[in-house]
């Protein structure tokens, strides 16, 4: 049986019949490749560890936080590449063996429209998928709980032919099936372009359900079956063109209801007024209907979805981050005088903030190193930190790496501003490698100070590595604008 507003729908479909007339969409195999990234790797637990600060809470990024069943950390590697961690309940697959060969299959797709899958772990109960991380939010937060501006036309019509091509790139790799797509699966990069977030190419669990337990959104054969298709993907894409057409969470039977009535002015999103004409606005509804045929035979496939919106894209001059709003590159505005002089590479002024600020950024561990103090084993200890503290005080930089290397090569307990002092005196002794060492051992130890990303971006700067630093200066901009907005509360 067909959809019951087929005879609506099938007429809105009309003009969405493809041949091979039409003129197809450049093959997004040939120019999709992201042949820089690394071959798939398997990654041990203590490092995926390291690389989340012991999995800090602080460090949490998928939006169902810390009692989700399964839970996304960024993460940071010893080679410095930022990394999405997705850790899995104990008992989601049992079976390590299917586990790895699931992860290995979905790790040889490299493609620029995924947030590409960049290894796993597999250490006894432990299930751990890393991918490249994504900086810049879900789909769902800058769809749904946008905070200054409402996603544009012309970069919602981007974000569907992206997740198109990522779909078609899939399907012609041999990996048409896709877990629950919806808005929080999609993800932007540090260029605010969407990519889909190879995540959802496994299930949950080996056993476990593919879609949500919200069932307004599943696609009707899955109730049917318990079974996810190649179809059903394309039900679910259905779903998302009516998320960013109405710039809300609607049912599709709802959504269907209203354009059997022809009401397209309650599904679309009030904050587009004026930036898309109706012809547009149909179309879309068209294609979205199309998806959401009851049987599923009757549902496009991707590269036919790819032909239908590549000719509905605006604006496609603008880049992705101009249209989302998002600063980009060299734009950096230094929240503190650390942070100017880090920019500045004014290693003078760094020198003397860290001198003045002393310890307080701490947070807790001085109080306990002069409690230690007055134990006999840690006196020696603690006397080689105070010589370092004095020849850093006299810019005697040899003499404080010799003291802060002994400190920190014996203390039971690590000051992350001891690593940090110690990074500006391998900075300033022409040392860059050790000194990036040391500001991402202190980062480690303190994953929400600022002062770490600071001179880790001091560090990259003196390597020549210009981009690395300029996201170590933004995210260290992001943290220390988070402890300016708690500190006010």
């Amino acid at each position: 049986m067909g959809c019951k507003y087929s005879k609506f729908v099938g007429a809105c479909c009309c003009n969405l019949q493809y041949n091979g007339s039409v003129l197809e969409a450049p093959d997004n195999d040939e120019k999709g490749e992201a042949d820089d990234l690394p071959k798939f790797q398997e990654y041990s637990f203590e490092q995926l560890r390291l690389a989340t600060s012991g999995f800090s809470v602080d460090n949490i990024v998928s939006e169902h936080g810390e009692k989700a069943p399964n839970v996304v950390y960024k993460g940071k590697l010893e080679n410095h590449r930022r990394v999405a961690v997705k850790r899995f309940n104990r008992m989601a697959w049992p079976d390590s063996r299917q586990f790895m060969e699931e992860a290995k299959a979905v790790g040889q797709l490299r493609n620029h429209r995924l947030a590409n899958l960049l290894g796993c772990c597999c250490e006894g109960d432990e299930r751990l998928l890393v991918a490249e991380f994504m900086p810049n939010d879900t789909l769902a937060k800058h769809l749904f709980h946008w905070e200054s501006l409402p996603m544009k036309w012309a970069m919602r019509l981007r974000v569907v032919l992206h997740l198109a091509q990522a779909l078609e790139y899939c399907t012609s790799k041999g990996r048409a099936l896709y877990h629950d797509l919806n808005a929080y699966r999609i993800v932007f990069d540090d260029e605010g372009n969407p990519r889909l977030s190879c995540f959802g190419m496994m299930k949950n669990s080996r056993d476990g359900k593919s879609y949500s337990t919200n069932l307004a959104f599943t696609p009707p054969e899955y109730l049917r079956t318990g079974r996810v298709t190649p179809e059903s993907v394309i039900y679910s894409f259905g779903t998302l063109l009516l998320d960013l057409l109405s710039g809300k969470h609607i049912p599709p039977s709802h959504a269907l209801d209203l354009i059997r009535d022809r009401n397209l002015q309650m599904l679309t999103d009030s904050c587009l007024e004026g930036q898309f004409s109706d012809n547009d606005g149909t179309e879309l509804v068209r294609l979205a209907s199309r998806c959401l045929q009851y049987e599923p035979r009757e549902r496009p496939n991707p590269k036919s979805l790819v032909t239908a919106l590549t000719p509905l894209q605006k604006e496609t001059e603008v880049p992705s981050h101009v249209l989302m709003g998002i600063p980009y590159g060299a734009t950096f505005t230094p929240l503190s005088p650390l942070a100017e002089a880090c920019s500045r590479m004014d290693l003078t002024a760094v020198h003397e903030i860290l001198e003045n600020t002393g310890y307080k950024d701490d947070e807790g561990i001085a109080n306990e190193l002069s409690f230690q103090m007055w134990t006999n084993q840690m006196q020696d200890t603690l006397n080689s930190k105070k010589k370092g503290d004095v020849a850093y005080r006299h810019k005697e930089f040899k003499a404080a790496i010799e003291c802060y290397t002994q400190f920190l090569e014996a203390a039971t307990m690590v000051s992350p501003t001891v690593c940090a002092r110690r990074s500006v005196c391998y900075l300033l002794s022409d040392m860059p490698q050790e000194a990036l060492s040391d500001a991402a051992q202190a980062q480690v130890i303190s994953p929400v100070w600022p002062t770490a990303s600071y001179l880790q971006a001091a560090a990259f700067f003196a390597l020549g590595m210009e981009n690395e630093a300029q996201v170590a200066l933004k995210e260290g901009s992001a943290l220390e604008a988070k402890k300016i907005a708690a500190s006010s509360k």
